[in-house]
């Protein structure tokens, strides 16, 4: 099929199909599981049932009539492309942003991943913890009504690669000379708990990845800007979590709007109007009072040993 010709089908523009197309190459795909193990595979996978129900009523079998041939060369090719960086860490859009279809690509690459995982050793409970991430950002993305969602697939190409994993509170995103530290919606982030993360990751990554030689971790997020000690008392979790860091000079971050992620990590919605958001935290009541003084939140960088 003319690339042009799926673009224009799948209305999506014509330089996301082409750059498929060629990060995809001739390479090799996975094979989308039958529907049949469905319900098993997104069990384990943390997907909630409205979810599961919506995923299994749009299934890609042999007759399925929502399943042009069009979007079947996007899941094919979307797939390979994914399989080829196998073991890579980096940030990597799949395709287009379409509705969803890239948790098919997931749900292909699971098997893939899952071996990749075994062979270095990686106990099964951890692989189901990473994994699992799925379940938790389909229910983010249903909560933002499907505003979460571009972000989201390529979010969660980490995890079918083998480039991120999930350690007790924390997930460890692998890198060239420091270990990336990410912030599940997975509870409080108490002190206990996050001191149980970092053992576990400093013992982790040495054993599976032994080749690979890290000074320390770092974080990129909202949660490390210092203005939150404005507002957040001394005690609270999110305070005790910034003074961990070293916290880096600013940068202005590139294609990143600081407002706009504290807004989707914090209210999970994109559009509300500030007046209309809930106050119901002393977080909420902090985001809110400084967008509507007029200030802006930075998205900062922090080390840690």
């Amino acid at each position: 099929m003319e690339l042009e010709h799926i673009a224009a089908r799948l209305g999506v523009p014509a330089g996301e199909i082409e750059r498929v197309h060629r990060l995809a190459g001739d390479r090799p795909s996975a094979e989308v599981p039958p529907v049949s193990a469905a319900p098993a595979i997104l069990e384990r996978l943390a997907v909630r049932a409205d979810d599961a129900a919506e995923i299994q009523a749009g299934w890609p079998g042999a007759d399925s009539p929502l399943w042009t041939p069009e979007l079947r060369w996007l899941l094919d090719r979307s797939t390979a492309l994914v399989r080829a960086d196998l073991g890579g860490y980096g940030w990597l859009a799949p395709g287009p942003a379409l509705p969803r279809y890239f948790v098919y690509v997931y749900l292909a690459l699971v098997d893939v991943v899952t071996a990749y995982h075994r062979d270095r050793g990686i106990p099964g409970e951890v692989t189901r913890a990473t994994l699992a991430d799925l379940g938790r950002n389909l229910a983010v993305d249903r909560r933002m009504r499907g505003e979460g969602w571009p972000v989201m697939q390529s979010w969660l190409t980490l995890h079918v690669r083998g480039g991120l994993y999930e350690l007790g509170r924390l997930q460890y995103q692998r890198g060239d000379t420091t270990i990336d530290l990410h912030i599940p919606e997975a509870g409080p982030l108490t002190p206990a708990a996050i001191d149980a993360s970092l053992d576990e990751a400093r013992a982790f990554f040495p054993r599976h990845f032994p080749e690979e030689h890290y000074e320390g971790f770092t974080c990129g997020s909202w949660l490390l800007d210092p203005q939150l000690l404005d507002y957040l008392p001394a005690d609270s979790n999110i305070a005790r979590f910034q003074r961990r860091f070293e916290i880096l000079p600013y940068e202005e971050p590139e294609g990143l709007d600081a407002d706009v992620e504290t807004r989707r990590f914090v209210f999970r919605t994109l559009t509300t109007p500030l007046d209309q958001l809930p106050r119901d935290t002393v977080l909420q009541r902090a985001v809110i009072d400084h967008l509507t003084a007029g200030h802006h939140w930075q998205w900062r960088r922090g080390r840690l040993r």
